[in-house]
């Protein structure tokens, strides 16, 4: 990042300091500040999750299972928008009554997708895709995953429920599951922490307003912490559509089909490159690379 000091950052994160509010006070706006903090925190989930986190990992990730189960759909696919390690999906997938057959999930720390192979591999096994994505735009197409959900993914971007709302309704096919912090329910001390915080608050209402049908909100029934209660938001869209083929990448910004090339990937539709690094597909609207000539020497690449 241009202005900052990745190692400067890390010995703060190594000191404690909360590495979104100290960017935030450096005038470096809140999504590069969150980009920043999660890749720093990359493997820590999982460090948290084999030792002091293993019961709660077991009903929470358990919890998360029977709510997809109860959905009496098939799923086919599963997405986790905001994947971090794979902590949740890998264990999701392990207590799903079926596993689907294509599981999927992004986070915008490419250092977390590194971890989230690595995890998802030797807890779950099986293929997983897992790419660097932007909440605002998942380089997925319409009605593209029977279920998408979300873990505390939502939780930062306060201000912007309704269009991360908006993005991921898109991409769903079935059902939308959020796991979200629940300003509603929170005590006065988790309030504070949320407003401080600049975390969201109101989802449910941001849903109605949207016109989605709320199938089911309740409280969870374990949180990481108590004074910030996770509640379960569960929203249908078509629950009787049919199952659709894995789900292919699309350009998050022209939308079209990107076609796979050597390092990484080409959308005809934006006129963009994508590079693919040590095996993750980059795939935010900030790392797309002008190459308005590029069919001009690769007339056989056109999607």
């Amino acid at each position: 990042m241009p202005g900052i000091d990745l190692k400067d950052l890390q010995a703060l994160y190594a000191r404690g300091v909360n590495i979104i509010e100290h960017l935030e006070r450096l005038g470096v706006d809140r999504h590069a500040a969150i980009e920043m903090s999660y890749d720093l925190q990359a493997g820590s989930y999982i460090d948290i999750i084999r030792t002091t986190h293993v019961e709660y990992s077991l009903k929470y990730t358990s919890e998360i299972a029977s709510v997809i189960d109860g959905l009496g759909v098939d799923v086919a696919s599963l997405l986790e928008a905001g994947v971090g390690e794979a902590t949740t999906l890998a264990n999701v997938v392990n207590r799903m009554k079926k596993r689907p057959s294509h599981v999927s999930g992004f986070d915008i720390s490419w250092s977390r997708i590194k971890y989230a192979y690595k995890y998802y591999s030797s807890v779950a096994g099986g293929p997983a895709n897992f790419f660097l994505g932007d909440l605002f735009r998942i380089p997925f197409a319409d009605d593209s995953v029977d279920v998408v959900y979300t873990s505390h993914s939502i939780e930062p971007n306060g201000g912007r429920e309704a269009e991360a709302l908006t993005e991921l309704y898109r991409v769903t096919r079935k059902y939308l599951v959020l796991l979200e912090p629940s300003y509603e329910l929170a005590t006065d001390e988790g309030k504070a922490r949320i407003e401080r915080l600049g975390f969201i608050r109101g989802l449910p209402e941001a849903a109605k307003k949207l016109g989605y049908h709320i199938k089911e909100y309740r409280a969870a029934s374990v949180s990481a912490r108590p004074s910030n209660p996770t509640a379960i938001l569960v929203i249908e869209k078509n629950a009787s559509a049919a199952s659709g083929p894995a789900p292919g990448f699309v350009c998050p910004v022209g939308k079209g089909p990107l076609v796979k090339i050597p390092g990484g990937y080409w959308s005809e539709s934006a006129l963009l490159l994508y590079p693919e690094l040590d095996g993750v597909a980059c795939l935010t609207p900030r790392h797309g690379v002008v190459a308005t000539h590029y069919a001009d020497f690769h007339e056989d690449r056109s999607a």
